[in-house]
């Protein structure tokens, strides 16, 4: 369980690293535009990223 969480920790490090190594423009820009969101708009968004994770999680989890 230890090293699949590790695994799964690793994983979304690499992902979150992408943009702003790939193309850190975008990414200022992104964030620049999240500063402006509203707590609800960020909740929301929160919300779907934990959905989808469950989901991915229930459907291709073992």
């Amino acid at each position: 369980m230890g090293l699949l969480l590790a695994s799964a920790i690793g994983l979304v490090l690499i992902l979150e690293g992408l943009l702003p190594f790939l193309n850190p423009g975008a990414w200022r820009r992104v964030f620049e535009r999240a500063v402006k969101m509203s707590d609800a708009q960020i909740r929301a968004i929160g919300l779907s990223s934990l959905a989808i994770g469950v989901a991915i999680l229930l459907i291709f989890g073992s």
